[in-house]
């Protein structure tokens, strides 16, 4: 299997956008910010789509949408119908991809790789890119941590203490926006759910301590992708389809051992 440049290729991007997308993915579901994260993906199509229609790199297209939208995501903080704006927006840039799609045809064939994504595809350069892009991620993330925590376990209390809720969330999502970018080469913008969310809801229901959870999420977002890339490789079925099917497979296996989540640590410590 790792004679082949293109395995090998495929099993370095997956470990990259398998370490991003488990640390940033933790962080997400613990905010309860799935949705807007799962928004970030869809987003990201039209920019792909439109950037293909200009000639200009669908991965750079992508980047540039999802980053607006998470700026916009961030700065509309905690504000009630949020998630409305977020759904509008949602299907407003899939109506718009499959605009862009329609003015050009010769971009369907990459189109089916920007929702599904192509593992397989991926070139030593391009995991090059993504390994700078995971280093700058990580980095902003272990920047921002303190207040990040802070601000998703106890909000009202972050805001009296001074912490500027408004721009860690932005920050935030913008860290988002860029791991959303390098997971859809992997799975694409349909299925990105399952690579930054099943394993960080797993690691929330097995770990009742931030830095165990975020460890947890790390190997498991990375486990998941080199079982899938080999049952892909064995069985010929799309790698997408195996990392959907293993991170839904570990959530409900977690369901089985649940231990305390760290939610429910604070409070029982905030508690009476």
């Amino acid at each position: 299997m790792f004679d082949y440049e293109f395995m090998r290729n495929a099993f370095y991007a997956c470990t990259i956008v398998g370490i991003v997308s488990g640390a940033v993915g933790y962080f997400l579901v613990l905010r309860g910010q799935t949705f807007a994260g799962h928004a970030l993906s869809h987003v990201g199509f039209p920019g792909a789509t439109g950037a293909g229609l200009i000639g200009l790199s669908p991965f750079l297209g992508l980047t540039v949408f999802t980053v607006a939208a998470g700026i916009g995501i961030g700065l509309l903080g905690e504000r009630a119908h949020r998630d409305v704006a977020i759904g509008i927006v949602l299907t407003l840039s899939l109506g718009l991809g499959l605009l862009f799609l329609h003015f050009y045809t010769a971009f369907a064939s990459q189109a089916t790789n920007v929702l599904f994504g192509n593992v397989l595809g991926i070139s030593l350069r391009t995991v090059i890119v993504l390994a700078v892009l995971a280093v700058a991620i990580l980095v902003a993330l272990l920047l921002i941590a303190r207040p990040l925590l802070f601000a998703s376990l106890q909000p009202e209390l972050a805001e009296a203490r001074g912490v500027p809720l408004t721009l860690v969330s932005t920050l935030f999502m913008v860290l988002v926006a860029v791991a959303t970018s390098e997971a859809v080469q992997i799975v694409g913008v349909l299925l990105v759910f399952a690579l930054m969310v099943a394993p960080a809801a797993t690691a929330l229901r097995l770990t009742s301590g931030v830095g165990a959870g975020v460890l947890t999420s790390i190997a498991l977002a990375v486990i998941i992708a080199w079982i899938s890339l080999t049952l892909a490789f064995l069985t010929d079925w799309p790698t997408s389809f195996w990392i959907t099917a293993l991170g839904a497979a570990a959530y409900v296996v977690s369901g089985m051992v649940r231990r305390p989540s760290v939610r429910e640590t604070q409070s029982a410590d905030a508690g009476p």
